[in-house]
């Protein structure tokens, strides 16, 4: 833009055009301003441009009025240099505007964004300026989202009323909802479209079954829901049966024995039929197929299927009539019985079932047992045989024909005598309350009668087959009576009997009186002499209590008649005394007593201490010794600590209670002393040894106190002295060698201890006055030519320590020497005899 006439008018129509703009965009000449409208729709979350003229103006201002608002707000504005947004355009979405021109981009478009957008723009041409206003209308459009379906009934039963809706929950109209159904085959059809998402089904039928889905779709977007399954629920239809094999009869379907039948029942239902069998109107099974797997004759009958619908509580049935074609069960079945009070053998046989009857004979029989007659009934014949005509295993055959068979059935049985002899017993119920007698004779064919008697003859109780027990209350009277069992059998002649005497217990025993020694194990023995029926034998120690089998003091050993109980460790104060053997049977009882005797060991001689000393100074260990007074029996010793005195001597003012004894040793007898270490120096001890012959202990002897070793103070007093002795001459010696090889340091120690000319003599003479001294020592000490005087031995001439020190302090000085000579004779030599006596 230029200066000049364009320039003013720019600046005039901004300064005209803002009030206008603020009073609502009014033009007072419309003659020279140019309306546009048009309409722009936008997509919710997307982004729509908004245009304003095609080329840039030069003023330009946005503003927007909402719908049903007649103000104008303004969005952005440029009035030459550069846009400006407003606040409001904050709240329009993101708001922008597109570079060399006057468009707005608006991205994420908000749903609030729709309405009138005024664009005012004002272009300076050559003509002069011109005005343009652009109308937009914004339409916002919402997709829609993705329907959902309403259903007045998933599961509506057939001829009901059913409605469907596709719901929306977001979508700019108008809308299209179209239904689509897929069956069960997969195969989709269109079911309806319209603007309208509701669907009205007035009869539901079962064809109405499917999958459904609802699409709904605007001039944005088209959105599919998720199918519903429709289920329709019917029936159930009339059930039909089919039955495999195939067989029909005038009274229905038919199946031979031990086929596999399978029934099957079908019913259109929905849900699926619950299929109920029935078997003669009772439940036999739950399922649309009911297989019989090999039928037996006891399935034929009326077989009904009842067909449920659980949901609609509906049901529907049909009953068929099903007949099984069978032989009788199996083979017919043997036995003998016994005919004729046990004298003769009557056959039966029986071939129980079968459509129709089976026909049945004995073969192998007596030709007499035709005489007797036959018992016919359905299914069974029995005929006679004579006892006394038939051997024992002898066999018998019955033989059996059916028309539904194409072999013969047999059976066999064979009469038997039991094996041996009756056999007969005893026995009496808990607490001896009752007496039984068991009879029984096993094992025949048919079975034995058995029956007891008394020994006079008469019947006891009742008679039975196989076995027989007679049950007697308890009674003493029968001690000693004899009863009989009686057996009767068609094959044996005659009969046979088995005999019981009945008889109280009787007790003996080899010794009554038993005595043993103290600690050692007893055993005591017991015999039943007569006893029936067998009893146990029981036990009852000397506090008549009763014996069990405890290890540690008792042990029990018992066979059918005898018994021995073993004491172990016998006691003289607890297991001496009187012991009772003691057994009951139902008829009485009896017991017998059996004296034991537990003596004690002899005493062991006393015990005398002989000695008893502490070993050393520590008093830590004691020295016992000891001597029996008599020579006698003993296994050993024991010996007795008391402590007197606490540890370290100290004590109350009250008098302490008596320690107890405490056992510190077991000994051999062969033993005459012990020593007892870690005893406490400080305190005071007593002793006493008792001696012992196994269980028996002797008197304890005296009590002693172990005494202070002996003091000898002459070793002591030997070895001192013998150390003074050496140590005085170790150390005498080293200092005579000390002072002799350092004479030089310490001459006047040296002189003191060897003496003065003594030590001299020993010196070179480096001096005259040394020379002249020496010359003296020895012209006195040698003969001629001076070598020592015959009869004088060298050790001779050198004196003594005492010698020395008497000589060295009676001497003179050398001063006074000198002033003792003759004058003028100081320069002579004089010669001085010196003897030194040794002295030892």
């Amino acid at each position: 833009m230029g200066h000049g006439p364009l320039g003013e008018a720019y600046f005039c129509l901004s300064v005209c055009l803002l009030p206008l703009l603020l009073q609502g965009l009014e033009i007072l000449d419309p003659g020279e301003v140019v309306y546009v409208r048009t309409e722009t729709k936008g997509v919710v979350g997307r982004s729509v441009m908004l245009e304003c003229g095609n080329t840039l103006p030069d003023v330009y201002i946005w503003g927007f009025t909402a719908p049903g608002n007649d103000q104008i707000r303004a969005v952005v504005y440029n009035f030459g240099q550069g846009p400006r947004l407003q606040k409001l355009a904050t709240s329009l979405g993101e708001l922008s505007v597109i570079s060399d021109s006057s468009s707005l981009l608006i991205d994420r478009l908000p749903l609030f964004a729709q309405g009138l957008y005024t664009c005012q723009a004002l272009y300076d041409t050559t003509e002069g300026a011109k005005v343009y206003y652009y109308y937009v209308r914004l339409l916002v459009l919402v997709p829609v989202s993705k329907p959902y379906i309403l259903v007045s009934d998933t599961s509506p039963a057939e001829g009901t009323h059913l409605w469907m809706r596709c719901n929306l929950d977001n979508g700019t109209g108008p809308i299209n909802y179209s239904w689509e159904r897929e069956n069960r085959d997969g195969v989709t059809a269109k079911v309806s479209e319209g603007d309208v998402s509701l669907m009205n089904v007035t009869v539901v039928s079962r064809n109405h079954t499917g999958w459904y889905r609802c699409l709904a779709n605007n001039e944005v977007n088209q959105q599919r829901s998720d199918r519903i399954w429709l289920d329709i629920i019917f029936g159930p239809d009339a059930p039909l049966i089919d039955i495999t094999p195939y067989s029909v009869t005038e009274r229905g379907y038919s199946a031979l024995e031990r086929e596999t039948v399978t029934l099957q029942c079908r019913a259109s239902s929905n849900p699926p039929s619950l299929y109920v069998w029935f078997y003669n109107n009772s439940q036999v099974y739950t399922g649309p197929q009911y297989t019989i797997t090999k039928i037996l004759r006891m399935h034929t009958g009326q077989y009904s299927c009842l067909a449920q619908n659980t949901y609609l509580n509906t049901r529907s049935k049909t009953t068929i009539t099903l007949t099984v074609y069978y032989p009788p069960d199996g083979n017919p079945t043997c036995a003998i019985l016994p005919g004729n009070n046990y004298t003769d053998l009557a056959l039966w046989c029986s071939w129980a079932g079968g459509y129709p009857q089976p026909s049945l004979a004995w073969t192998g029989t007596d030709p007499l047992a035709n005489t007797y007659g036959w018992e016919r009934s359905p299914g069974n014949a029995t005929l006679m045989q004579p006892g006394a005509r038939t051997a024992n295993r002898a066999t018998f055959t019955c033989l059996g024909t059916h028309v539904a068979l194409n072999t013969t059935a047999s059976c066999n049985a064979t009469a038997l005598l039991p094996p041996g002899e009756p056999q007969c017993s005893a026995y009496a119920t808990r607490n001896n309350m009752y007496l039984m007698l068991s009879c029984s004779w096993e094992g025949g064919t048919p079975r034995a009668l058995l029956w007891w008697a008394s020994s006079n003859g008469a019947p006891e109780g009742s008679s039975e087959e196989n076995a027989n027990i007679l049950v007697l209350r308890s009674s003493a009277t029968y001690s000693g009576k004899a009863f009989a069992c009686n057996a009767k059998h068609p094959l044996a002649s005659p009969n046979k009997q088995c005999t019981l005497k009945l008889e109280a217990p009787v007790l003996v025993t080899q010794r009554s009186v038993v005595s043993v020694y103290e600690g050692s194990d007893v055993q005591l023995a017991c015999v039943l002499k007569a006893n029936y029926p067998a009893t146990e034998i029981t036990w009852y120690n000397n506090l008549r209590d009763q014996v069990w089998d405890t290890p540690r003091k008792y042990l029990l050993h018992s066979e059918a008649a005898w018994s021995n109980l073993t004491v172990r460790e016998a006691d003289g104060l607890r297991d001496s005394g009187q012991y009772w053997c003691s057994a009951t049977n139902a008829l009485g009882g009896a017991e017998i007593p059996i004296m034991l005797y537990v003596r004690k060991y002899p005493a062991p001689p006393n015990v005398t201490i002989s000695k008893i000393v502490y070993n050393s100074r520590q008093r830590t260990e004691v020295d016992l010794e000891w001597q029996t007074q008599t020579e006698g029996d003993l296994t050993g010793f024991y010996v007795e600590r008391q402590r007197s005195r606490a540890p370290g001597g100290k004590s109350g003012g009250a008098t302490a209670a008596p320690a107890l004894w405490q056992t510190v040793a077991d000994l051999q007898p062969d033993a005459r002393s012990h020593t007892f270490p870690g005893l406490d120096p400080a305190a005071t001890y007593a002793f006493r040894i008792t001696a012992v012959n196994r269980r028996t202990v002797g008197h304890p002897s005296e009590v002693r106190t172990p005494a202070d070793p002996p003091f000898s103070a002459y070793p002591a007093v030997i070895g001192a002295a013998i150390g003074g002795m050496m140590v005085a001459m170790i150390g005498t010696m080293l200092l005579f060698v000390y002072i002799v090889r350092n004479r030089n340091n310490n001459r006047r120690l040296h002189d003191l201890i060897f003496g003065m000319q003594h030590s001299q003599s020993r010196e070179n003479i480096n001096f005259p006055e040394d020379e002249a001294a020496g010359g003296i020592e020895g012209d006195e000490g040698a003969g001629e030519g001076g070598l020592p005087v015959a009869g004088q031995s060298p050790r001779a001439t050198r004196p003594s320590s005492h010698a020395s020190a008497g000589l060295a302090a009676s001497s003179a000085s050398p001063a006074s020497i000198s002033e003792g000579l003759p004058p003028g004779g100081g320069d002579e030599p004089v010669n001085v005899t010196i003897t030194v006596t040794a002295t030892s």
